[in-house]
């Protein structure tokens, strides 16, 4: 059973940063694509980062593009996003996900955490 963990959220002042986990486990992630997600109040879920657990290839949405940074780290079967330079729009609950390389749809999904950003 895959299991998603998320830390790391909290509150920060616009142009601050924080640096979210996700612990992972049940299985070995290597045929994996690992994905952020947040969720804004009133708003629909978006896609954030993701990357291919091994070879480490990321993807962002265009508007995280130069402030967040995904990464793992394969001993610690853990992903980070590290987000710099916050804004009150980042305000949302951050999701980590997974799913094999193949499929087209996240099929494990953390617990969330919030992230909320004062202006």
């Amino acid at each position: 059973q895959v299991q998603l963990v998320e830390s790391g959220g909290g509150l920060v002042q616009a142009g601050g940063s924080l640096r979210l986990s996700c612990a992972a486990s049940g299985r070995t992630f290597s045929d994996y694509v690992m994905g952020w997600f947040r969720r804004a109040p009133g708003k629909e879920r978006e896609f954030v980062a993701s990357i291919i657990w091994s070879g480490g290839y990321t993807v962002y949405a265009d508007s995280m593009k130069g402030r967040f940074t995904i990464s793992r780290d394969n001993s610690k079967n853990t992903m980070y996003l590290q987000m710099n330079s916050l804004k009150p729009e980042d305000t949302a609950v951050y999701y980590c996900a997974a799913r094999v390389k193949r499929a087209t749809e996240y099929n494990y999904w953390g617990q969330g955490t919030q992230v909320t950003v004062s202006s």
